[in-house]
């Protein structure tokens, strides 16, 4: 009886665990209708979060109308606003899946968190850091709506290999408007699939507040995209100091030379005595 009440107690706290975890997929509260907004949330906080744009570019074949020769087509694919998500949280290792059209796709970003050993001023210093290490998408060229007239139809996986990308400080969320991109090889006669992400916002780990993003790391793209902006402004304050400073010199330079000129007397009858 001992035993059984044992297990009953273990299946009990197996269902309480499983149901502790929730996805959401918020893209509806986006202003922008391209924009998906994703949560994974495991015990009552959030464990992951992502914010991007993403579009896939595929490559598929269909036949000539010589009924012989292999054309290839290819086909822009977004991702819906009713998607279904599933996702994974770890504590060195997290995932997100991202299935829509009846699971004709499913696209899946693996994260890792490891330590890094930089270098500075000679001493070496060893940090947390997290990235994705690897993307994945599974597709079927049955879905006739974007492969139209695909020759020999089916399902297949394309995955990125040795990936380390949007590598961030542990505990901050990767920020970046600028276009990240994506080849990934497919099992579809090795065609290379295009996956462009942007407009982003990333944290798989790490998450102190729910439903809200740590300290974001900025790209480096969008660094310098805001130096370009800035600098117009900055060499025009210091053009403008620069005209300033000689106006007031040359305005300095006349009254001491107007100081250092023989005054003229105002009585006329002192000239001849000059």
């Amino acid at each position: 009886l001992q035993m059984e009440l044992l297990l009953l107690l273990v299946s009990l706290s197996a269902l309480c665990v499983s149901a502790e975890q929730e996805v959401e997929n918020l893209s509806g509260l986006s202003p922008n209708p391209d924009r998906d907004i994703f949560v994974v949330r495991e015990n009552g906080t959030t464990c992951l979060m992502a914010e991007f744009v993403v579009k896939f570019l595929i490559p598929y074949d269909v036949l000539a109308l010589n009924g012989i020769d292999l054309i290839t087509e290819q086909a822009s694919v977004s991702i819906p606003r009713g998607a279904q998500i599933a996702g994974r949280c770890g504590s060195s290792e997290s995932e997100l899946q991202i299935s829509w059209n009846n699971h004709a796709f499913t696209f899946r970003i693996f994260f890792s968190k490891e330590k890094h050993t930089m270098g500075s001023d000679g001493k070496a210093k060893e940090a947390e850091v997290w990235k994705i290490n690897k993307v994945q998408l599974v597709y079927n060229t049955s879905e006739a709506t974007h492969f139209i007239n695909a020759y020999n139809p089916g399902k297949h996986t394309a995955s990125t290999h040795h990936l380390s990308a949007l590598v961030t400080p542990a505990g901050r969320s990767f920020v970046c408007s600028a276009q990240q991109t994506f080849t990934l090889i497919s099992s579809d006669h090795q065609k290379g699939i295009t996956v462009s992400i942007y407009d982003i916002q990333i944290q798989p780990f790490d998450i102190k507040s729910d439903f809200v993003f740590s300290e974001p790391y900025k790209c480096i793209t969008d660094e310098r995209e805001q130096l370009e902006q800035m600098l117009p402004l900055v060499l025009g304050l210091i053009l403008g100091l620069i005209i300033v400073i000689t106006i007031s010199v040359y305005h300095f330079h006349l009254k001491l030379t107007a100081a250092q000129q023989p005054q003229l007397p105002r009585d006329r009858s002192l000239y001849k005595n000059m």
